[in-house]
């Protein structure tokens, strides 16, 4: 932090005062379109960029008012982390995810697993909409579906505390010291999944998409691969996550 901009901070945080606070705003103000730009890339079209940037803004001054200059940690990152669990929260809290949608996730669900089960093996895209019953153009249409609603189910904060420079899901899964909601053993189970069971280039989607915020356009131009292509790649790693998570859960509460 530049010497001009901390003593900017230090004024602020003894007087706390209101216009003080406005020029923080003010210049971290890119912050809240930069995010904003990341999150509706993932959306559909239905969703309207202006409503994301008042609801990140919200996050913005919730961010400065908060900030702990003293503890060494970068605004920028605290920043972004903030807004952008504004947002997903205002999202989550709209249910902006269709019925339908979640009806069609949860039949390919089914669908999925009962194939797994039968070939033994992961069935492909084909084998899925044969399943289905539909084509492979309304099958592409479903994985964008599912991949537009895992923003809300893999992107969730769970500290807000400035330290912890980001805290979604997708990165308890890989972290082998969190803590996880159903108990350690599942962790490790997901830990191994993740880690063993995907290959590099599915782990590194699932890492550029969740924890690196790169668009699935972005995605395919660093491995060389259609957007469609990659979409449903990781339309395929949900629905194998999904049904890894539901098995191990199911082996807890046996053993219980």
């Amino acid at each position: 932090m530049e010497p001009e901009e901390k003593q900017l901070w230090l004024k602020y945080k003894k007087t706390m005062n209101e216009e003080l606070r406005n020029t923080l705003v003010e210049k971290y103000l890119p912050m809240v379109k930069y995010v904003a730009d990341r999150i509706i890339a993932k959306l559909p079209k239905t969703i309207v960029k202006d409503d994301l940037m008042s609801v990140g803004i919200d996050g913005l001054i919730d961010a400065v008012e908060k900030f702990d200059v003293n503890r060494g940690v970068k605004f920028q990152t605290y920043c972004i982390n903030r807004i952008r669990g504004s947002i997903l929260d205002e999202l989550r809290s709209l249910d902006w995810v269709p019925r339908l949608v979640r009806t069609r996730t949860h039949q390919l669900e089914k669908v999925y697993a009962k194939l797994e089960t039968k070939l033994g093996r992961i069935p492909s895209d084909g084998e899925l909409a044969d399943e289905l019953g539909i084509s492979l153009e309304e099958y592409s249409e479903l994985v964008k579906e599912i991949n537009t609603q895992s923003i809300l189910s893999l992107n969730r904060n769970y500290s807000d505390d400035p330290e912890n420079e980001e805290s979604s899901s997708a990165e308890l899964v890989e972290d082998k010291k969190a803590p996880a909601p159903a108990g350690e053993l599942q962790a490790r189970e997901l830990v191994e999944f993740v880690t063993q069971k995907l290959s590099k280039k599915e782990r590194l989607i699932m890492l550029l998409y969740y924890c690196e915020d790169l668009t699935m356009k972005e995605i395919g131009a660093i491995l060389e691969l259609s957007e469609s292509r990659v979409s449903q790649i990781h339309a395929r790693l949900l629905l194998k996550l999904r049904s890894e998570w539901k098995k191990s859960t199911k082996t807890i509460l046996e053993n219980c």
